[in-house]
């Protein structure tokens, strides 16, 4: 199914980020081919599709983590392509990542993980610190967690108290990945919650890898289907579900299958 690059709706909007025929391979694995989408300031987009397809190389592309073999990148307007480290520096203030372990620091508590990127300015007095961390911190629902090691925490308590790290450094973009991984139905409902919290209060734009439908229904502005390494749909969340590609079919079916009742999740 071929899909072109739709323009943004919105006249005169540039987009935040932007991918224009963006390739990559490892090896003889192509992972990325000829990939084009874009996000528009504020917007969330979700990318879904199955193992392999390149949704996590495309987060990584975005943080300069890894290079593009072909094609542009581009960030805020600005074209990351070629950029040096010391450049991507500068992007990474803009932009921030919320990775699947969390990557919180083991031997620092809750606080002063989501504490880190506010001391590391050294802009702010501890006071001021303090209270941004606890404001935060309640925002993502553990207040109570503030003297926990990460070591205390389930997978998607850490996640949790991460998207808060990653707020701490008021960034421009939030980029998650797989946030809902290898957790259970109802820390992946309540994270669904927080990233729905994010998105309305703080209008950040964001790019969710997932491979839940749900949870792509819950959050997308617009929904990015990867397949055999190309861009299969880009679209709305409503012009994914009238579709009858048989290939987007198939996945949405598969998606479909019932979850566990949340009342027995202990």
């Amino acid at each position: 199914m071929g899909v072109s690059l739709v323009q943004p709706a919105r006249h005169g909007v540039t987009p935040f980020i932007a991918f224009e025929h963006v390739s990559k391979a490892f090896g003889s694995k192509v992972v990325l081919d000829d990939v084009s989408f874009f996000v528009l300031p504020g917007e969330t987009l979700c990318i879904i599709g199955r193992s392999g397809v390149g949704k996590s190389v495309s987060l990584q592309q975005i943080m300069g983590f890894l290079k593009q073999d072909s094609g542009r990148i581009l960030i805020a307007g600005d074209d990351i392509s070629d950029y040096t480290e010391e450049q991507m520096e500068r992007i990474r203030r803009k932009i921030t990542m919320v990775f699947q372990n969390g990557a919180l620091f083991d031997s620092l508590t809750v606080f002063e993980n989501v504490a880190f990127p506010l001391r590391e300015r050294r802009e702010l007095a501890e006071d001021q610190i303090e209270q941004i961390v606890h404001g935060l911190l309640g925002m993502v629902g553990f207040s109570e967690m503030a003297d926990k090691l990460p070591s205390d925490l389930s997978t998607g308590m850490r996640r949790a108290v991460a998207i808060g790290r990653a707020l701490a450094a008021q960034p421009e973009a939030i980029l998650y990945d797989e946030p809902t991984t290898m957790v259970d139905p109802l820390m992946a409902h309540l994270l669904g919650n927080l990233l729905q919290k994010v998105k309305i209060q703080l209008n950040l734009t964001s790019i969710v890898v997932t491979h839940d439908m749900r949870f792509a229904e819950k959050l997308a502005d617009r929904v990015l289907f990867l397949h055999e390494a190309k861009v299969h749909f880009f679209g709305s969340v409503e012009e994914l579900k009238k579709t009858s590609d048989p290939v987007l079919q198939e996945f949405l079916r598969l998606d479909q299958r019932p979850l566990p009742d949340l009342a027995l999740v202990g």
